[in-house]
């Protein structure tokens, strides 16, 4: 057994990070300024799209998007109940209804048929999540949103660097919202940006998130600039910040590296589980595509093992070996079972991938011998508890 605990994740930050973290905080720029500048033109360059808004997390360019969009009450937007919260809490803050639907078995991805089933006159909006990394069908999600009339809104949290038919998230015809965390593919501590086509939307959004002050505001107390400014429209406060973007200016460049290596982690991870019945692993999608990998998630099957998910974890804890739950539904949250039931039998695929997911160490820095730990323990674990 391991002697020293193998996080679930773990950011992968060197030298030239922190170097250029450093400088900002010598520069004395260190709020919004040029670096974040620095990291929105390099970010839509590397995804293709014509305009990206950085902001203070992927949270605040779902709120932002839908306040930009005119979601108002009475509104629907359909979206999958395996997601984090903020993607479903940002349609109820927004006065909107979301409505579930229901997931792929294998991929995890919010399933395009059910997606139609759910359509009705109020529906303005579909959010699809591209789970652990790996594209939605969106072919026929447009198909759909064109027919209908709907904007497609991509929640690109884990989609850093995923591709979908030979283009990158971030650069098809829709709005996607990436994430920076620091248990995503790149970081930039907290973070995020909205990327779309649409100039006026990308306009809405730059000045919302910022006091609704005109885009070049930042530049005011530059000696190219003037302390004067202007009010567009009442805002927020969600803009990025340089020592922020300083970390993402050098993540960036080395996105592709970090997925390579993730995919050799999750190949090995497949190739150990493969003739294990007592796990579901995470499936591929037939389409060409390229999984970013932010997540590994098999599913346990509990109903071969003497303990549920919840135990599984505590032991692999016990064993030094981190994991972590991605992600419980969106209808077994106590605020959404009270407030908005949806039952089980409505959504039979996310309900039996709720108690049986959980995500296994998956991040860069790994090394093989990491890798072959957390498979040991996980087999150990199966051998113990099989029924």
């Amino acid at each position: 057994m391991r002697t020293v605990f193998l996080p679930f994740s773990t950011p992968a930050l060197g030298d030239e990070e922190i170097n250029e973290v450093v400088d900002s905080l010598r520069s004395g720029w260190i709020t919004t300024g040029p670096k974040v500048k620095r990291f929105e033109d390099a970010f839509k360059a590397y995804v293709g799209s014509p305009f990206a808004v950085p902001l203070s997390s992927a949270t605040a360019g779902l709120h932002l998007t839908l306040q930009a969009l005119k979601i108002k009450d009475g509104d629907e937007i359909i979206t999958t109940p395996m997601t984090f919260a903020s993607t479903v809490s940002m349609i109820i803050l927004a006065g909107a209804t979301p409505v579930l639907a229901d997931i792929e078995q294998g991929t995890l991805n919010i399933d395009v048929a059910k997606v139609a089933e759910k359509i009705t006159p109020r529906t303005k909006a579909v959010i699809p999540v591209h789970f652990a990394g790996q594209s939605c069908d969106m072919d026929p999600l447009f198909d759909i949103a064109r027919q209908h009339g709907l904007t497609i809104i991509e929640d690109a949290a884990h989609a850093v660097g995923t591709e979908y038919k030979g283009r990158k998230i971030g650069s098809l015809d829709s709005i996607s919202i990436f994430s920076f965390h620091p248990n995503k593919n790149i970081t930039t501590g907290e973070g995020g940006m909205v990327c779309t086509s649409d100039e006026s939307l990308a306009e809405e959004v730059s000045l919302l998130k910022f006091h609704g002050m005109s885009r070049e505001a930042w530049k005011r107390f530059a000696s190219s600039g003037t302390p004067n400014y202007d009010i567009m429209m009442p805002g927020y406060k969600y803009n990025m910040m340089d020592i922020q973007a300083a970390i993402g200016i050098h993540q960036l460049p080395r996105l592709d590296g970090f997925i390579e290596r993730r995919r050799e982690i999750a190949e090995q991870y497949n190739l150990a589980f493969a003739d294990i019945p007592e796990l579901a692993l995470p499936g591929y999608a037939q389409y060409p595509q390229r999984h970013a990998w932010h997540l590994y998630t098999p599913l346990i099957r509990i109903e071969k093992l003497s303990i549920d998910r919840d135990h599984f974890m505590a032991e692999l804890k016990a064993r030094n070996i981190g994991s972590g739950l991605h992600y419980k539904a969106i209808h077994h949250h106590t605020w959404y079972r009270d407030n908005m039931p949806v039952s089980d039998a409505e959504l039979p695929n996310a309900s039996y991938a709720s108690e049986r997911i959980l995500s296994l160490p998956l991040f860069p820095a790994m090394t093989d011998t990491d890798v072959g730990d957390v498979v040991a323990a996980v087999a150990d674990l199966i051998t113990t508890f099989r029924r």
